[in-house]
């Protein structure tokens, strides 16, 4: 019984942490972009570097 009341308060710091860490997350714009770079990583290298050539 002692150990719920160590783990209610527990999970509740580890919650509102977890949501603090989301809004920081949307303020700072980490979740704008969530396409590109994953289709980045498909892009051929030599395309990359002829566009940045000329």
């Amino acid at each position: 019984m002692n150990i719920i009341f160590v783990l209610i308060p527990l999970s509740v710091i580890l919650m509102v942490l977890a949501i603090g860490f989301f809004f920081w997350a949307v303020k700072n714009d980490q979740f704008d972009d969530l396409d590109t770079p994953a289709l980045d990583v498909l892009d051929d290298d030599d395309e990359k570097e002829r566009r940045s050539d000329g």
